[in-house]
C-alpha cells in the first residue's frame, strides 16, 4: 500500500470537498431531500458554512455529506478522504489506533470513522453470485477467541454458544474470478445454509462445497470435496455435446483463501471484534475482495467506490455501539 500523504486532497479541506462533490454529483449537485437539480444554488458569505447548497424546490439546505455516513461529523473532509483511502488500500485492514495516529484524530473518533467507512463498504444490492457457466464455492468457518482446549469435542461444543469464549459462525460464498458474500450465521443447520445459498447464489451455477454441506439439488450441479479423507482437489473430466473434453477442478480453496485473509487481518490487525460488529468487518473484507486488482480495480478506484457507497447510508454512534 502506497499513499501519497502530501496529496492536496488529503491536506486541503476545500479540495477534499470538491473531490467528494465530483464523486457524488458528477453532473452537478442533487438535493438529497427531494432529488431536485434545477433550482439549487450555492450559499456564499461568512454567515454560511462552507459547501452549503440551497434547494428552492423543497426549501432545504444541504452539503455533500448530507444523507451519507459523514453527515454531522466535525472531522475535516480531507481527513475523511484520507481515511477512506487508507482503509480501501489496506488488504488486511488498518486499526483504529493506526488510523488515529496517521490522520491526527483521537482514537475514539478514528474508531467511529472506521465503522462508518465499513458501513459505506456494505453491499446492499440484491445481485446474486454466479450464473450460467460460473462456479460458486461455499464454506463455513468460525471466528472468536482462540481455543485453549485441546479436546476437539470441547472445541465443537464451544462454537456458537453464548457467553465468554464463544465463536461465531460465518458462511461465505465466492464466485471463482468474481465476487464474494460473507454472512454471520445464527446456526449452520442444513436449512439455514440452503436458505443462504438460495438467496445469494444463482441456481444456474456449479456449486462446490465440502462434505459438511448436504446435496443441494436446486443448483444445476453440486460437487463436494471430502476433506475428512484428505481430499482437497480432484479433477472431473467430461465431454460436451460436441465431444470436446472439459476438465473441472473441484475444490473450495478459493473460499478458504478468503477466510485466510480475513482471519489474518482480524488476528493481526484488529485483534478483537465484538460480536455485534462482526458483520461490518466481513463487509469490509468482502468489499476489498470484490474490488481487487485481479478485477482491474486499483487502490484509488477502490477508495472512490467506497466513497460512492457512503451516500444514502447513516450510522449513528448509538447504532455503532461504544468503542471496544
Amino acid at each position: 500500500m502506497t499513499v501519497n500523504l502530501t496529496d492536496p486532497v488529503f491536506t486541503d479541506e476545500t479540495l477534499a470537498r470538491e473531490h467528494l462533490e465530483n464523486i457524488r454529483w458528477p453532473d452537478g449537485p442533487v438535493c438529497p431531500h427531494c432529488e431536485g437539480t434545477e433550482r439549487v444554488y450555492r450559499l456564499a458569505g461568512k454567515s454560511h458554512r462552507p459547501g452549503l447548497i440551497h434547494c428552492n424546490d423543497c426549501d432545504g439546505s444541504f452539503t455533500v455529506t448530507t444523507g451519507s455516513v459523514m453527515e454531522s461529523s466535525h472531522v475535516p473532509l480531507n481527513k475523511w478522504v484520507l481515511a477512506f483511502r487508507l482503509m480501501a488500500s489496506s488488504k488486511k485492514g488498518i486499526s483504529a489506533h493506526q488510523l488515529h495516529r496517521t490522520i491526527g484524530v483521537t482514537y475514539k473518533t478514528a474508531w467511529f470513522m472506521a465503522h462508518r467507512i465499513r458501513e459505506a463498504m456494505r453491499d446492499d444490492s440484491d445481485t446474486k453470485i454466479g450464473g450460467e457457466g460460473e462456479t460458486v464455492e461455499s464454506d463455513e468457518t468460525y471466528w472468536g477467541p482462540k481455543d485453549k482446549d485441546t479436546d476437539p469435542a470441547m472445541k465443537r461444543r464451544r462454537r456458537g454458544k453464548p457467553g465468554r469464549g464463544a465463536k461465531q459462525a460465518i458462511m461465505s460464498l465466492v464466485q471463482r474470478g468474481g465476487a464474494a458474500r460473507s454472512l454471520v450465521m445464527d446456526s449452520l443447520k442444513t436449512k439455514d445454509i440452503h436458505d443462504v445459498l438460495r438467496t445469494y447464489a444463482d441456481l444456474k451455477s456449479h456449486l462446490m462445497t465440502d462434505e459438511g454441506t448436504s446435496n443441494n439439488w436446486e443448483f444445476k450441479r453440486h460437487d463436494r470435496v471430502k476433506h475428512s479423507a484428505k481430499e482437497y482437489v480432484r479433477y472431473d473430466h467430461r465431454f460436451d455435446d460436441n465431444n470436446k473434453l472439459h476438465t473441472t477442478a473441484i475444490h473450495t480453496n478459493t473460499v478458504e483463501g478468503l477466510f485466510g485473509v480475513f482471519k489474518r487481518g482480524m488476528r493481526g490487525t484488529y485483534q478483537h471484534c465484538g460480536p455485534q460488529h462482526l458483520q461490518r468487518y466481513l463487509d469490509e473484507f468482502d468489499f476489498r475482495y470484490n474490488n481487487r486488482i485481479a478485477l482491474g480495480v486499483g487502490d484509488a478506484e477502490r477508495a472512490l467506490r467506497a466513497i460512492k457507497g457512503a451516500a444514502g447510508k447513516r450510522l449513528t454512534y448509538r447504532q455503532a455501539g461504544s468503542a471496544e
